[in-house]
């Protein structure tokens, strides 16, 4: 009977020793679990793990992670109850910088943490907002980065930071007009380039108006009414006007260019007329002993007297046209004589064999060098006037 007894209580230790190991254990079982946050690019969740570092309960939780994540706190870090585990995935994100396409290695959520990681200024433009997620990308980041841009124009240089792509762009952005005459050294549509410089010259055209003196000439009638030398004047002559065009070219109001547009005689000169008389002077008797003496003054004045050049024909119109018929003419606007030869018109035809200037030499003279010049060129020589005369 006491043996019996004392097995029993024997039997009973033994239970409870067991159980008090299974109540330990459970104890110790549910002291060592824990509860952490993880947030995988921005998205929480709870995970329980009894796991005793970050990798160890990620793996718990059959959450991956990649060489280039970024996890905080490390991989190899302890982990107590209610840590907080953040992980950033590693994206690829298509950038075009100015019109260059790479490709971005990060681990941002927005647009502005990719801007943040290049580096770029802050006047960089860019085509999607910053706040804009990179989950939520369709397209490349399209950005535009600050260039330093000189403007030459009007006399002074103008200088900006921009962020368009084109010289029209920019010309619009700095307020300047290139006129449709003006020069700029790019097309509006080229591309805009760091330390470009761009020049606009402006271009003017406008007309000038000169006008020039034309002689009038003289017109000799004989006057068989007046004795032999006397002279009057029956029309007093009255000078014309020539008036010339020019069409000029300014660059940044400069003259570069000036053509003759017109050559009109605007108002004709009207020729002088003069009357001389060719009535015998009547002879005054002389004494017998000076008879042989007057005879021979006489003969000797005869001698001596020349007889005036006859000019007549194309030339003759040409001169009337020209000065007026004047072959003496030196009005002081550079053209002398019944041709109105410039100086070095007469030089190059030879005409200095005659004299140093035109209206110096006989008419004849004029008219020999004349022809040398019309031999060259042809009537073109006297434009205006070889037309009206129809000579050509």
């Amino acid at each position: 009977m006491q043996n019996a007894l004392k097995s029993r209580w024997v039997k009973v230790g033994a239970q409870a020793a067991v159980l008090t190991a299974l109540i330990l254990g459970l104890v110790m079982f549910v002291a060592g679990g824990k509860t952490i946050a993880v947030a995988v690019d921005g998205q929480n969740q709870s995970v329980s793990t009894r796991a005793a570092t970050v990798a160890e309960a990620l793996e718990d939780a059959s959450i991956p992670v990649g060489d280039r994540d970024k996890i905080t706190p490390a991989l190899d870090t302890q982990i107590a109850d209610g840590e907080a585990i953040d992980i950033k995935r590693h994206k690829e994100v298509n950038v075009s910088i100015d019109g260059v396409d790479r490709v971005v290695h990060t681990t941002g959520m927005t647009v502005a943490d990719v801007l943040e990681q290049l580096e770029l200024s802050d006047k960089a433009q860019i085509e999607q907002g910053p706040a804009l997620t990179l989950a939520a990308l369709s397209t490349p980041i399209d950005i535009s980065t600050p260039k330093n841009v000189s403007i030459k124009v009007d006399g002074k240089t103008e200088k900006l930071d921009t962020t368009v792509d084109t010289v029209g762009a920019v010309l619009k952005e700095a307020k300047l007009t290139v006129g449709k005459d003006d020069e700029l050294n790019a097309k509006a549509s080229d591309a805009i380039t760091d330390d470009m410089l761009l020049k606009i010259v402006r271009v003017e055209t406008k007309t000038e108006t000169e006008t020039k003196v034309v002689a009038h000439g003289t017109e000799t009638v004989k006057d068989s009414k007046e004795l032999v030398g006397k002279k009057k004047t029956v029309t007093k002559g009255k000078n014309g006007e020539r008036t010339l065009i020019y069409t000029v070219t300014l660059r940044d109001g400069k003259e570069t260019k000036r053509e003759l547009a017109s050559n009109k005689i605007t108002t004709k000169a009207v020729e002088a007329e003069v009357s001389v008389g060719t009535k015998a002077k009547p002879k005054p008797k002389a004494a017998p002993e000076n008879t042989s003496k007057a005879k021979s003054k006489s003969d000797s004045k005869s001698k001596t007297t020349k007889t005036p050049t006859n000019v007549s024909g194309a030339w003759a119109a040409l001169a009337k046209c020209e000065s007026g018929g004047n072959w003496s003419i030196n009005s002081g606007n550079g053209y002398y004589g019944g041709l109105q030869f410039s100086a070095s018109s007469w030089r190059g035809a030879g005409g200095t064999k005659y004299a140093a200037l035109p209206h110096q030499a006989t008419p004849g003279e004029q008219i020999a060098t004349a022809e040398v010049l019309r031999g060259g060129g042809g009537w073109g020589h006297w434009p205006a006037c070889s037309r009206k005369l129809g000579l050509r």
